[in-house]
């Protein structure tokens, strides 16, 4: 099973991939170390992507779901998967799961303001979200919960006991 959370910088999927991960007992990957150094500069500097940045991108990120496929390894990717374009180079035979977690720019700003250490320039949340365009089919989770509730709320969504979580909230 290969799972894509998805969503707006800030919403936490990198946070949630990783508890997910474990919880599920499978490798994670986020999707910002598959950007190339260009891509990198430009959104340091504020500059949003667009379709042409993102292409040779998505299509890395393709193959290596069909790597982690083709040895029948379970998975977790966090990746913003924005627009149903993108979603349809990640899964174009249907065999991903999205989960897409949901939340306000006015709970994420915050969020992006008070982050350390990743290149993505808060100034670019408004973008992201003229960009994103919601899923239909996504298992939809709300962020204003705690990281446990949300990862409780997938696992239960996937079909899997979210019995045993014990990470405390950061």
């Amino acid at each position: 099973m290969i799972v894509v959370l998805m969503g707006v910088s800030g919403s936490g999927k990198t946070t949630i991939g990783m508890l997910l991960a474990a919880k599920l007992g499978c490798g994670f990957s986020d999707a910002d170390s598959f950007h190339p150094p260009a891509n990198v500069e430009k959104m340091r500097a504020g500059v949003a992507l667009n379709d042409d940045d993102r292409w040779p991108w998505l299509l890395a990120l393709r193959k290596a779901i069909e790597d982690w496929e083709a040895r029948g390894l379970d998975h977790v990717l966090a990746c913003s998967a924005l627009k149903q374009a993108y979603r349809e180079i990640l899964a174009p035979w249907g065999d991903v799961t999205f989960v897409y977690l949901k939340g306000s720019a006015e709970l994420i700003a915050p969020r992006l303001a008070a982050r350390t250490g990743h290149y993505m320039n808060p100034a670019l949340l408004d973008s992201q979200f003229a960009t994103l365009e919601e899923p239909a089919g996504a298992v939809t989770v709300d962020i204003a919960n705690t990281p446990d509730e949300i990862v409780a709320a997938i696992l239960t969504a996937l079909g899997r006991s979210p019995q045993g979580l014990s990470h405390a909230a950061s």
